[in-house]
């Protein structure tokens, strides 16, 4: 028999209710898994339910691996054997594996990637006559979009997403049956078709759909707040036999509306699901009481919500700060001084993490802990130095500083384009091994091995000799400034990408770089030489590659780095101290949903998310002025912050007053400051 006393009375209560729709409100850190697994465990194995008759849908390939690991450890393998715990989509092919011939496609069917799905799209806007010309990528994310909205290619021109008088909907049509009808020719399907195909097999055929609701009588939902429209309408079509469905989800997390979510589901659920019962987990096991006092006030702002209160029993004298900082760099400067003193003190980086909106707002503080020498990771991004477009500027000045550097110098030598491809390469790199020279020398002394592409090597070889010697004298920045002009790399990036939004995002990165050697000269002034800046990035890109071989060896093994990353990717994880940086207007909540007059109640909730990661300590930042786009912008606090003025909910502190205190000074200085006050006002 599986006990279940290990469970608070409200976790108990879930975990105890088996028929019939049950709705638990899982507030952050409430346990929510481990009140699922022991809800599995107690129907096997206490009440004698059938595994096979069992399924649980969640989200992600790692939630699932969870929660089938600890109904293992529970049951053991023989009971737990069974019950079938997977994602959405594992759901939906195991489904269409069986089922899919029913749509006219053949059983060993393929599914496609990207590179597969953009080519059909190519071909279809070949084969499609209009003046404009549209992005591949763009008509392949209004198909996904459609997709996902449960929208087939015939009913899309009827539908409110279609614009006649817009040329794009009238491509994005065409594309979309030209698309559905060469992925069926070639018996294959995409990424978004699992649950579409599938939810259209049930459509079509309702005793398929019904044979699946009569197979899993018991049905789970994790995460029930980022279920889409096609998703609420598959678990309708399984549940139709019966009313068995427990879904697990807080509205107060719902963030993936841009995904397609639809937090209505869970806000109604009763109104569909009639007679529901529901249990609320509000006790938190993360965060210590004054945190969850904090995000409690921010997010019961929001008018549509499910009312729940988080609280905690663990306690603690920390209260969330707020720290003002002069700009963008001052700000990463004072993040990671706290960081290191943290560390110095015998503290682990693997318990920090730096939340951020958006991806833009990490440059500088990586450019600080670079500096700082202190190692961290990025999840769901790419690190700002491992984007292609700064890995060729920096493999420029790699070989401005060293010629016989010849993996950079065979990076750069065709970009921007001179011609230069791999035979005429092969015929250098060829003269290279037999004179025993590096490649550099043998393009410089011997440029007509290849009579045609002379010129362009000639052309190459002067300008990183003209760069040794400017590289003596100037600013970095300024240096690195004149070389893209010199090779027009701009105008490089506009020619590579045909998608707008992605040659403005790679543009920026180019003007991130330029502010990073710049900063790079603020931090080590008359020391700012090419060659120390080069050291400092071949010594962190030699750090990165041992970390990798070390995480190949053994993946168990904790890294001990900071973590980055945008509020989305951190829903799940926690923390024990957390720094969540530039609460502004304009950046939480997030410009576009401002100036496009939406509901703001999605940012609310972001911060929300953010605030609960967050197990002992938090720290909050804003700039009063912020470098967008290369210039210094004035910054303003979030209205989410502003609504809780005077609640004492958090310490302000004007970082740029104090100077850089450690959050115990600056503590200590608070109390010291309002004990001076009263001693004041008690002698006047």
């Amino acid at each position: 028999m599986i006990s279940l006393s290990g469970l608070n009375d409200k976790q108990r209560e879930a975990a105890e209710t088996i028929e019939g729709p049950v709705l638990i409100l899982a507030g952050a850190g409430s346990g929510k898994t481990r009140t699922i697994t022991y809800r599995i465990a107690h129907m096997v194995d206490n009440l004698g339910i059938k595994g096979d008759s069992i399924l649980g849908v969640s989200f992600t390939n790692k939630a699932a691996k969870e929660m089938r690991e600890r109904v293992h450890t529970l049951l053991g393998s023989r009971k737990s054997k069974g019950v079938s715990l997977l994602t959405f989509h594992s759901l939906g092919v195991r489904i269409l594996k069986k089922e899919i011939t029913k749509l006219g496609y053949q059983e060993n069917f393929s599914i496609y990637d990207q590179s597969d799905q953009i080519g059909i799209v190519r071909d279809a806007m070949r084969h499609y006559s209009a003046e404009k010309k549209f992005d591949q990528k763009d008509i392949l994310s209004k198909i996904s979009f459609l997709k996902n909205a449960g929208i087939h290619e015939d009913d899309f021109a009827n539908s409110p997403h279609f614009d006649p008088e817009d040329a794009y909907s009238h491509a994005a049509e065409y594309a979309y049956r030209y698309y559905q009808e060469k992925l069926k020719f070639f018996n294959a399907i995409d990424f978004d078709d699992i649950l579409f195909l599938t939810l259209k097999l049930f459509r079509a055929f309702p005793e398929v759909a019904k044979a699946y609701s009569e197979r899993f009588k018991f049905i789970m939902v994790d995460e029930y707040q980022d279920t889409n429209t096609l998703q609420f309408e598959l678990i309708m079509h399984l549940t139709s036999t019966h009313k068995n469905l427990c879904v697990v989800g807080d509205d107060d997390q719902s963030i993936y509306a841009f995904r397609g979510a639809d937090v209505t589901n869970i806000l109604e659920f009763e109104k569909v699901f009639h007679n529901a019962k529901i249990v609320k987990l509000e006790e938190n096991y993360r965060s210590v009481t004054s945190i969850l006092d904090l995000a409690n006030n921010v997010i019961k702002v929001n008018k549509k919500r499910r009312d729940k209160t988080l609280w905690s029993q663990k306690k603690s004298d920390h209260i969330p700060f707020l720290w003002a900082m002069g700009d963008t760099d001052h700000e990463a400067e004072v993040i990671v001084e706290e960081i290191v003193r943290h560390q110095g003190n015998g503290g682990h980086l693997a318990d920090i993490a730096i939340l951020y909106r958006s991806n833009t707002q990490a440059p500088p503080i990586e450019d600080q802990l670079r500096l700082s020498q202190v190692p961290y990771q990025i999840i769901g991004g790419q690190k700002f130095y491992d984007k292609k477009e700064v890995k060729d500027l920096m493999s420029y000045l790699f070989v401005i500083l060293n010629p016989s550097d010849q993996m950079a110098l065979r990076r750069i030598l065709n970009i921007p384009n001179r011609g230069i491809g791999n035979a005429t390469l092969e015929k250098y790199l060829k003269k290279s091994e037999e004179d025993k020279l590096p490649l550099f020398h043998v393009l410089e002394k011997y440029p007509n091995i290849d009579p045609q592409r002379a010129q362009g090597i000639i052309t190459f070889v002067e300008l990183i000799n003209k760069y040794k010697k400017k590289f003596q004298t100037g600013t970095l920045a300024e240096n690195i400034s004149v070389l893209i002009e010199d090779i027009d790399y701009l105008n490089f990036i506009d020619k590579q990408y045909d998608n707008a939004k992605q040659v403005e995002r790679r543009r920026k990165d180019v003007m991130y770089f330029i502010e990073s050697a710049n900063r790079f000269t603020n931090y080590y002034k008359e020391n700012a030489t090419l060659k120390i800046f080069c050291e400092r990035l071949l010594l962190q890109d030699s750090q990165d590659k041992d970390k990798l071989e070390d995480e190949e060896g053994d993946s168990d093994v904790r890294k001990n780095e900071v973590t980055l990353m945008t509020l989305h990717s951190s829903k799940g994880l926690e923390f024990q101290k957390v720094f969540l940086v530039g609460i502004e207007e304009e950046t939480l909540p997030h410009k576009r949903t401002i100036s496009q007059g939406e509901d703001i109640s999605e940012e609310r909730r972001l911060f929300y998310v953010g605030i609960t990661r967050a197990q002992e300590m938090l720290i909050m930042t804003y700039a009063k002025q912020r470098k967008l786009f290369g210039k210094d912008m004035p910054r303003t606090k979030s209205r989410f912050i502003n609504d809780l003025v005077g609640s004492n909910l958090f310490i302000e502190q004007d970082r740029t007053t104090f100077g850089h205190l450690t959050v115990e000074e600056a503590d200590t200085y608070k109390k010291s400051f309002f004990s001076n006050l009263l001693d004041t006002l008690e002698e006047k």
